[in-house]
């Protein structure tokens, strides 16, 4: 799965590399979001054949970008269009107020992949006028009421993913599901389920569920000839190309697997390619291309478009390297119930990579680690795949460093604070992701007949806690200086520090005042550190402390703090082992939702001060094929500068539905 855990750049503030004096990484900002480059370390090193091989699979990856558009809300395709007709018609050196609220608007849609806020879920709308952008739209011979209707209405799809108390399916934008009640939705899927089948199949995750006139419920499966064909078609013929210079025959193998799966829609041939590329330890090159991710769907059933292509870290991936090699230890030396761990820890790989290509749900705003496949049986029985994406945390560090101040001035409580982030807070960041992706994500198992969906729309929030704080507590195990993976036995409070700040108070600069905490990694942080802080009210383990009006929260005890890490982590895992929804519910509605209206309102004023973004994005670098008599000798890394042109380029260059 993938993680946003550890927290952006200018979040950091800190980082122990230094930034090339010729290579800007922050290039645009608008809005509350930051854009940034990244660099691909390694590139140059590949053969020829292996940048060839990158070069097909970043094509496939970005061959799927409208399906993301479509899959996040039913007229975003439409409102992307119009704006790129705008931009191309438009006189470019307009510089009047409205035209700059209309691109910021513009810029701000690209950049969420539709009409709603990448992260807070609710709708976008411009501060331009109606009347102004229908004008865009007559000069770009786009003009549409209704589409109009659509783009400045705040009734009409409010909500990617619905907050309130009605149902959640009917209510969400998010274009999984068409004409069907949460009950519907439950009600069908129930009826596929077998609970005896020890390999079950990931029913929906590759289909829109949709009643027809006729009162059916039918899934439309996507699939080459099926709902987003047309795309798919394009995708399989890059990985055919790819797959014609491979670096090894597994590698042919799966991507013949995951062609098959799109051309016929059967997930059993999903379940075959994630057993096959879940296997391939031994290439330098590797990539994700597909549906995967649930977090976008209000039941957590259907897959979310993504694509990342990447190259192995050889020399940082010794650090995961360590961990795989000693999952077993941290499986049976985790603070849960016996029955809940697995007893024999299969096939857990880990590496540092440096990404080529972000695409679909990952683009512009991606992860920092991954850990696939998410099928717990495919876990159990073959292992899991866990990344930590080394070039994109790095990036974010040097943009960080080309601002002049960072959130450790404002929220940390004391220098001592300050320096422990300043020494370890760069390592400790990529160790806990580390952790979260290698260990906990693959720890644990389910008991015999618990389905993997049974904790419904609560399921991410609660995979992402119990990932997380499988991290944070082994974050201060003895283990980890002795292995060599951290350098200090102290170092680990760094990351405490961090976590339990971040959780109660700054992550909430992502978060419109008065509005509640939606996203399933927030939900997740929250979770986990305002239960901390309740159980340890007591033994003022957590403090709450307040100096010239402004509030802080200092952890006291960092062993005490560790002991209620693995109190709760002990708890996720029994609740994810028995499928317990009640249990699971409770946790998050008490503690991950509501956000305290006074610490949210100071949070906001203080964090406005410091003139920083609380959201991070990339531009991809390109890929270009360098010819000579006619015939391709190489392939360069071209950085792109424009945020902008990018978006434009890729709409013309990859439009497929």
């Amino acid at each position: 799965m993938l993680t946003i855990s550890a927290m952006l750049g200018s979040i950091i503030g800190c980082t122990s590399k230094e930034s090339s004096s010729d290579f800007r990484y922050l290039v645009d900002e608008f809005a509350d979001l930051q854009i940034i480059r990244y660099r691909i370390p390694g590139f140059d090193e590949l053969t020829l054949q292996q940048k060839e091989y990158v070069y097909h699979l970043n094509e496939a990856a970005k061959l799927g970008r409208d399906i993301i558009w479509d899959q996040n809300c039913e007229r975003t395709l439409e409102v992307r269009h119009a704006l790129e007709a705008i931009i191309k018609t438009h006189d470019s050196k307009d510089s009047s107020s409205q035209w700059e609220q209309f691109m910021v608007y513009a810029k701000r849609v690209f950049f969420s992949n539709g009409i709603h806020h990448h992260y807070a879920e609710n709708k976008i709308f411009p501060e331009c006028g109606k009347e102004y952008f229908a004008s865009l739209m007559q000069e770009a011979g786009c003009a549409d009421e209704d589409l109009l209707d659509v783009i400045y209405n705040p009734e009409r799809y409010p909500e990617h993913i619905y907050t309130g108390k009605g149902d959640i399916v009917a209510n969400s934008a998010a274009n999984f599901y068409d004409n069907v009640s949460k009950e519907e939705v439950v009600a069908f899927y129930k009826k596929m389920t077998d609970l005896k089948d020890p390999r079950p199949v990931s029913y929906g995750l590759n289909s829109k569920l949709v009643k027809g006139e006729d009162g059916v419920i039918r899934e439309e499966v996507y699939k080459v000839g099926g709902l987003y064909g047309a795309a798919l078609e394009r995708i399989c013929a890059e990985l055919e190309a790819a797959a014609k210079v491979a670096e090894t025959p597994l590698q042919q193998q799966y991507i013949a697997s995951l062609v098959e799966y799109y051309r016929t829609g059967d997930l059993r041939l999903w379940d075959k390619y994630n057993i096959e590329w879940v296997g391939d330890l031994d290439g330098t090159v590797d990539f994700v291309n597909g549906f995967v991710e649930d977090y976008d769907d209000p039941m957590g059933r259907k897959a979310s478009w993504e694509g990342i292509v990447n190259i192995k870290d050889e020399v940082a991936s010794g650090r995961t390297k360590l961990m795989s090699d000693n999952a077993q230890w941290f499986e049976d030396n985790a603070p849960m119930d016996s029955r809940f761990k697995k007893k024999e820890v299969k096939g857990v790989s880990a590496k540092v990579i440096n990404v080529t290509c972000i695409a679909g749900d990952n683009y512009p705003a991606t992860a920092i680690g991954i850990n696939l496949p998410n099928a717990d049986w495919i876990r159990k029985e073959y292992g899991s795949k866990s990344v930590t994406i080394a070039n994109i945390t790095d990036a974010y560090d040097y943009a960080a460093k080309e601002r002049p101040v960072s959130l450790l001035s404002e929220f940390a409580w004391d220098e001592a604070e300050i320096e422990r982030a300043k020494k370890w807070g760069a390592i400790t960041n990529n160790v806990h992701t580390d952790l979260h992706e290698c260990l906990g994500h693959g720890s644990g198992q389910l008991l015999p007949g618990v389905p993997a969906g049974a904790l419904g729309e609560y399921s991410s929030a609660l995979e992402e806690a119990r990932a997380d704080i499988f991290g944070l507590y082994y974050m201060a195990d003895e283990k980890l200086v002795e292995l060599g993976i951290l350098p200090d036995a102290e170092a680990y409070k760094a990351a405490y520090d961090s976590y339990i700040r971040n959780g109660i108070m700054t992550q909430f600069t992502r978060v419109e005042l008065g509005r509640p905490n939606t996203e399933a990694h927030m939900q997740n942080r929250k979770l986990i550190a305002e239960w901390c802080y309740e159980k340890g009210m007591a033994a003022n383990v957590i403090e709450k402390k307040v100096r010239d009006g402004k509030t802080f929260f200092v952890v006291n005890d960092y062993q005490a703090l560790r002991g209620l890490f693995g109190e709760l982590l002990g708890e996720l895992q029994r609740i994810k082992s028995e499928g317990d929804f009640a249990a699971g519910k409770a946790l998050v509605e008490k503690y991950a939702v509501n956000i305290n209206p006074e610490i949210h309102k100071e949070v906001l004023e203080r964090y406005a001060g410091l003139g920083l973004k609380p959201y991070g994005g990339f531009i991809n670098p390109s890929i270009v094929p360098v010819e000579k008599g006619g015939k391709v000798v190489d392939y360069k890394v071209v950085y792109n500068e424009s945020f902008l042109d990018q978006q434009m380029e890729y709409g013309e260059k990859y439009k497929t539905l």
